[in-house]
């Protein structure tokens, strides 16, 4: 019986972000880290998290961090995160697919897209250097 599955994270549920301790609360052991197929665009939501949307063209790799966690522990994760972010099946650069972290289109309407950055932690380092300027 499957007890466990892995999850894909592309923003603050990633280690030492914000919300990395919602995946520890429920017992998320990190895997490793990778990227998306060149099928997704990302955009910054006010600058507090991102989202992540699979399309049909203009897509890019985006990096991500597998994490495996307790399957009691996914609707809990999923409670945690903010409004908008849902759950669905990722396609990773190796063809293979796992649960990850998605926006919903509405969320990203007037947003900043950060595609072109590769991933939140590029985007925010950054925001970090712009901050310091």
């Amino acid at each position: 019986m499957l007890n466990t599955c892995e999850l894909a994270v592309n923003g603050t549920l990633m280690r030492g972000l914000e919300l990395n301790g919602n995946l520890q609360q429920v017992g998320a052991e990190f895997g490793y880290e990778t990227t998306t197929a060149p099928i997704y665009r990302l955009w910054s939501i006010d600058d507090r998290h991102p989202a992540m949307i699979r399309v049909s063209q203009g897509g890019a790799a985006i990096a991500i961090e597998i994490w495996s966690l307790p399957l009691a522990g996914l609707a809990q994760i999923l409670h945690q995160e903010p409004a908008g972010l849902c759950i669905g099946k990722i396609k990773l650069a190796d063809n293979s697919e796992v649960l990850g972290v998605l926006g919903e289109p509405f969320l990203c309407e007037g947003q900043r897209e950060i595609t072109q950055f590769g991933g939140w932690r590029n985007y925010m380092a950054l925001l970090d250097l712009d901050r310091k300027s």
